[in-house]
């Protein structure tokens, strides 16, 4: 059986990073592990290991979208589960930084979710570049206040909450224009609770393991493996079997 990660998500949210980190982690681990680009807006250079695959080389996603009637999406998943009969993981990565306007943060959320339903495949979502969250709060520029540490659950396991307008705050805080659109993306995140964030430190590795660890549970990474027998099996304790 063989497994890929699809690593997605916004410009700048440090997909390559992520990808040249898990990569590391995976090899260093006595893994086999190999990079597929399929971005086709990606440079060359912005790859640490260099893709056995390069998206830009293939037609045939062309082929199944024509043939079936699938998106570009669609395509790719089809490529992956029934022709090379991979299992497959995707993973959406948005920056911490996002923590700091609560309206940019759940335009991910909401990203997240819209990726989730249309590809329908297992799913991890990711906070990545958590080494820029400090100790101490410095509210700086921030649109909503510092990102303080007891307050991350509250944006991992997002809280609709966080958007809603209270009492006396439409003067003063978001467009009262834009208060029922709010409500109705509360309500949604309420009734749909589907995202959820593993926090990613590059500097930590433990939090690199952590999240390694979530993608091989959500893939069963080796359920299918057959077990092997012991190199010393006729030896010491065995010997009289």
């Amino acid at each position: 059986m063989r497994y890929a990660v699809l690593v997605t998500g916004p410009a700048g949210a440090g997909k390559s990073t992520f990808s040249t980190a898990f990569m590391t982690h995976i090899r260093a681990s006595k893994r086999t592990a190999n990079l597929v680009n399929l971005d086709p807006a990606a440079s060359p250079e912005s790859f640490e290991y260099e893709p056995v695959i390069d998206i830009k080389d293939l037609v045939s996603l062309e082929d199944v979208m024509t043939d079936l009637e699938y998106g570009p999406n669609g395509g790719l998943v089809y490529c992956f589960e029934y022709r090379l009969g991979i299992r497959v993981c995707a993973t959406y990565l948005i920056e911490s930084q996002f923590m700091e306007d609560k309206y940019k943060f759940f335009s991910g959320v909401l990203s997240a979710m819209s990726a989730m339903v249309n590809l329908e495949i297992p799913w991890i979502n990711i906070m990545s570049k958590m080494d820029l969250v400090l100790p101490q709060a410095d509210s700086g520029d921030a649109r909503n206040g510092a990102r303080k540490r007891r307050d991350i659950a509250r944006y991992l396991d997002p809280d609709p909450l966080l958007m809603a307008t209270r009492r006396g705050e439409e003067a003063s805080g978001s467009n009262p224009r834009f208060h029922a659109l709010n409500q109705a993306i509360v309500q949604l995140i309420e009734d749909h609770p589907l995202v959820s964030f593993l926090p990613l430190n590059l500097q930590d590795t433990d939090s690199i393991e952590n999240v390694v660890s979530h993608i091989d549970y959500t893939m069963q990474y080796g359920e299918d493996e057959e077990p092997k027998e012991p190199h010393d099996l006729d030896e010491g304790d065995f010997q009289d079997m």
